[in-house]
């Protein structure tokens, strides 16, 4: 079962630098995440989703490369477009991963000019993804982790907090 965890941040811009970071240590194999999307409240109090896979666009590709293998065996083009066009709109009617309604409702009540991000994380080394995240100040708001699990990510996240001043 994969763990839900949102970490809110006091800018509009630091979900973006954990999310590079989640990528980065995704691609060392120390994280395996299931979903993730990040949350903008701006200035306005509009709250903007951006998520880390877009669907419309992948269903698009993947119904394009359907149609293009229908369209050679049976020699019509029209198949490329179709299967673009469906794919495009499954991707579109797709919900994967972390509910949107619910990301919307929690980003409503973050403050105007931060950003939260949203993981569900099937696996991780936590340790070395810890050490990883320490770097960055932020909030958890939700999670389903223990509540020791919990207060070492707290505390991991908020380390150069506690640190002396130089």
């Amino acid at each position: 079962m994969s763990d839900l965890i949102v970490v809110g941040f006091k800018d509009e811009f630091k979900a973006d630098e954990v999310m590079s970071e989640l990528r980065r240590l995704q691609s060392e194999y120390l994280i395996d995440l299931e979903d993730a999307a990040i949350v903008v409240r701006n200035q306005e109090g509009k709250v903007k989703i951006k998520q880390a896979q877009e669907l419309v666009a992948t269903g698009a590709l993947s119904g394009g490369y359907w149609g293009v293998l229908l369209s050679v065996l049976f020699l019509n083009p029209i198949f490329t477009l179709v299967g673009a066009a469906a794919g495009a709109l499954s991707g579109a009617l797709s919900d994967i991963g972390i509910n949107d309604d619910f990301m919307r409702d929690l980003g409503s009540t973050i403050e105007p000019g931060t950003s939260a991000i949203f993981v569900l994380i099937r696996k991780s080394t936590p340790d070395r993804v810890l050490e990883n995240l320490s770097k960055f100040e932020g909030k958890v708001l939700r999670t389903s982790l223990s509540k020791e699990d919990e207060a070492k990510l707290q505390a991991a996240l908020t380390k150069r907090e506690a640190l002396p001043a130089m």
